[in-house]
């Protein structure tokens, strides 16, 4: 629940109300059903930092999450009008081989999901919509022998 519904919802739990959530899509499953990525194992870390050198940390340790230790699929959201430099900065600080959500206006009369790697995404280099985004990162799985 976005703010300040969670606050909303945490202040009613405190005074025992009843809270109930309603029935309906949550863009973030639907974005991540919709990716191709790991739906078993994700994690959804809201908004990034904006400035530098925080957002760019934040995306190699997310990047490094990804591919090494847990293989998180790491979800996170952005403002509209920062679509673009999300994506930019995605595509400078993960590499190559990671796979880039991009899912806008889901359910949308604009709706737009695609999952590319790195590399893939420099080739196409489009220009996003200022639109409702959740974007999404999986590094290249090391293999360890064991399955699943």
């Amino acid at each position: 629940m976005a703010d300040p519904g969670a606050q909303v919802a945490q202040k009613a739990q405190e005074m025992n109300y009843p809270v109930r959530p309603l029935v309906g899509p949550c863009s973030m499953i639907l974005a991540l059903m919709a990716s191709g990525m790991d739906g078993q194992n994700f994690r959804f870390s809201g908004y990034l930092p904006i400035k530098e050198p925080e957002r760019s940390r934040a995306i190699k340790e997310l990047d490094k999450i990804s591919t090494l230790g847990s293989g998180e699929t790491q979800l996170f959201i952005e403002t509209p009008y920062r679509n673009n430099q999300m994506l930019k900065d995605l595509l400078t600080f993960c590499s190559l081989q990671t796979r880039v959500l991009v899912a806008m206006d889901i359910t949308g009369p604009e709706e737009f999901i695609k999952t590319r790697t790195v590399e893939q995404w420099k080739k196409e280099n489009p220009e996003l919509p200022k639109l409702p985004s959740i974007f999404g990162i999986l590094g290249p799985q090391k293999r360890t022998g064991r399955s699943r």
